[in-house]
């Protein structure tokens, strides 16, 4: 390969791999995104509206919405924010600068600077600046009108369909900042206390000083998993059903909770899964679960939850819970028997699990893994290990 052409190739970007279903998604995306913006415009506004019912930056914000829905730059403030500020930004400038080129380079410059200052930055919010001071004399005309239609009417309308066509197709958006931590304590989550850390990636990004198409906590997500498979290689790729309990105890949901408490107790274990011969595992019943649905009076004794509370309250007979079905938590994480245990630890470590059933393919329950069986796994393959090498 000749000089030029490496030198060629080096400005091409390194693009993450996309599958052929990634690019037809994307592109069908876009296809309904506008055309519904337009129509939707269209009606609200009316066919015969002076001002333009679909401005040409809706067609850069598809880009980002359906083909990179992840990005930091696509999601609903961003666009909703970013173009209203940039809209009302060039509008002001149009209406105080004669000069409408030195009205366009200011109002770019500063739709960027209150775009980054509010944290709503949005690429193609740059292009309805320019559209606000050089669209023409309808637009002028319009004044501050042209804030709320067609820009925000349009950036509306396209995040909706965003929203339904994103999530209908498999791709989660927009995409939140994670939840806090589950047990309400500002220590760090387990998986975070060790290796590349939250507070770690701030300070690099920090350090770096510029925009970065992809959120900490999108960053922090692919390390983390990248940390996962790492492990997974050095663990042996040990699997759920190497290490799971195979008698596991079950309950039926019409079991009574004298009877699965009974259990608990005498065999010495936290949670019982509950099956049927139909569905498998439609639940898990836990000490937690009994918990939940048991207070202490004022002067120390037990009493049944809070249904029988507010029916006192309001003069209706108590009704205590009597059956597995009334308490046991209906969403259950679950593993197959070839899961590999390193995709264990973030449920166990981060979400306090302390119980993963492992099912077969028609929802069977053939195991449980506690978190003691995990623990004694690693354990075993890291003593093996530090043996192997003495």
């Amino acid at each position: 390969m000749s000089k030029a052409a490496v030198l060629l190739r080096r400005f091409m970007p390194s693009l993450v791999p996309v599958s052929g279903w990634e690019r037809l998604r994307a592109s069908c995306g876009a296809l309904i995104g506008v055309l519904s913006t337009g129509f939707i415009s269209t009606v609200a506004v009316g066919a015969d509206a002076s001002l333009p019912l679909l401005i040409a930056p809706m067609g850069a914000s598809a880009v980002l919405l359906f083909a990179a829905p992840s990005s930091p730059l696509a999601q609903p403030w961003s666009i909703v924010g970013g173009n209203v500020v940039s809209a009302t930004v060039g509008v002001t400038c149009a209406l105080l600068i004669p000069n409408p080129v030195m009205a366009a380079a200011i109002a770019i410059a500063l739709a960027i600077g209150v775009m980054l200052l509010l944290g709503c930055l949005h690429p193609p919010s740059g292009a309805v600046a320019l559209t606000a001071v050089l669209g023409g004399p309808v637009i002028r005309e319009a004044g501050y009108a042209f804030v709320l239609s067609p820009v925000a009417i349009n950036s509306l309308v396209i995040l909706t369909a965003a929203l339904i066509f994103n999530n209908l197709t498999g791709r989660r958006y927009p995409h939140l900042a994670p939840a806090p931590n589950p047990h309400r304590t500002v220590d760090p989550l387990p998986s975070q206390r060790l290796g590349v850390v939250p507070d770690d990636l701030q300070a690099v990004l920090a350090q770096y000083g510029e925009v970065v198409d992809i959120s900490p906590e999108e960053l922090d997500s692919f390390i983390h998993q990248a940390q996962i498979r790492a492990f997974t290689r050095r663990s042996g790729e040990i699997t759920c059903g190497e290490i799971m309990s195979r008698d596991v105890l079950t309950v039926a949901p019409e079991t009574t909770l004298r009877k699965a408490w009974r259990m608990l107790v005498e065999h010495r274990i936290q949670a019982l899964p509950v099956v049927t011969e139909k569905d498998g595992m439609v639940g898990i019943l836990t000490q937690t679960d009994f918990m939940k649905h048991t207070t202490l009076t004022p002067d120390g004794r037990l009493q049944i939850g809070l249904r029988e509370r507010i029916g006192n309250i309001i003069g209706l007979p108590a009704k205590s819970p009597r059956f597995v079905s009334e308490i046991m938590t209906t969403r259950v994480q679950s593993a197959l028997p070839e899961t590999m245990v390193a995709k264990l630890v973030p449920p166990m470590a981060d979400m306090g699990l302390h119980h993963m059933p492992i099912v077969d393919a028609d929802n069977r329950v053939v195991g449980i893994v506690t978190q003691s069986d995990l623990i004694a796994a690693l354990f075993q393959r890291r003593l093996d290990a530090v043996q192997q090498v003495a």
